[in-house]
């Protein structure tokens, strides 16, 4: 036991202090500190929003899969024994952004390992893991209890992953975000920008506004891509494909709820009539059905 002179006063220390300033710290201050990474308004507002629902709607090299790294880090150190799930186009990609956590990992000081069950996958020492899938709907069944699921180039993935992975927040009531660069109008990412519900919050980061991205490299990319594929790329615009005959936009105007559809068939009736001397020959004879 440790004795005090007399006329000396414990220094009492609070050890709770660092943990009560990384609480009320906003994820973006708290990124900027601890893993050094500098990060703009609008990369700020992905990382210290508080929607469930998310959508990021991206020029390329924004920044996206690097901030959201940091996203997953952030949640999987502050709330213990959570589940993270980031799904992408295929496992090569999956297996990058793990990489850019695990830096982020190991850059404050957590030792990390695969959680035993998954071949892409990071365990912190507090719980919380962190888990890659591949791009396959049939491989990513068996999750639960999902607190925060991120989907990666989202505009690449298919509806049926897509489908696959939402039930896994029905009991874990747990945050989606989607991130892409457009990809056509087509999918669950241009359906969820478009015409997804207010319960989506919509961020919008051009290349035009990124000032990571010089001006002059813009220019030069227009003129070496063509002005549809730098729309997609870098406006975050979503172009029609150069296949179709009409503009999505076009079929979408012309189709209207309050025309009764004509629908016009065959019927088929079957008669039995004598032909050449032969009794029971069936005749099918074709009749233009209007309704």
């Amino acid at each position: 036991m440790w004795k005090l002179k007399r006329g000396w006063e414990p220094v009492r220390r609070d050890r709770g202090d660092k943990e009560r300033k990384e609480e009320t710290e906003c994820a973006s201050e708290w990124t900027k500190r601890r893993l050094e990474l500098a990060v703009d308004a609008l990369q700020a507002l992905v990382l210290d929003t508080k929607s469930r629902r998310g959508i990021l709607n991206c020029s390329r090299q924004w920044g996206k899969s690097t901030v959201t790294a940091a996203k997953a880090i952030h949640h999987a150190v502050h709330v213990p024994e959570s589940l993270t799930l980031v799904v992408s186009p295929s496992g090569r990609q999956s297996a990058e952004f793990l990489r850019k956590v695990d830096r982020f990992a190991r850059k404050l000081g957590q030792p990390v390992k695969g959680d035993g069950d998954n071949e892409l996958s990071l365990a912190l020492p507090n719980g919380s893991r962190i888990v890659g899938l591949p791009g396959n709907e049939a491989t990513v069944r068996g999750f639960s209890a999902v607190s925060l699921l991120l989907a990666d180039e989202a505009s690449r993935v298919t509806d049926e992953l897509y489908l696959a992975i939402r039930p896994m927040l029905a009991v874990s009531h747990g945050a989606l975000w989607l991130m892409s660069t457009p990809f056509g109008k087509r999918g669950f990412f241009y359906e969820v920008w478009m015409h997804g519900g207010p319960e989506w919050e919509r961020v919008r980061a051009p290349a035009t506004e990124c000032p990571r991205i010089p001006a002059e490299f813009l220019r030069e990319e227009r003129a070496a891509m063509g002005e549809r594929y730098f729309r997609q790329e870098y406006l975050c615009e979503f172009v029609d494909s150069v296949s179709g005959m009409f503009d999505r936009d076009l079929m979408d105007g012309a189709v209207r709820e309050d025309v009764r559809p004509l629908e016009i068939g065959l019927g088929f009736n079957a008669e039995t009539r004598s032909r050449g001397g032969k009794r029971g020959e069936h005749i099918f004879t074709a009749e233009t059905q209007r309704r």
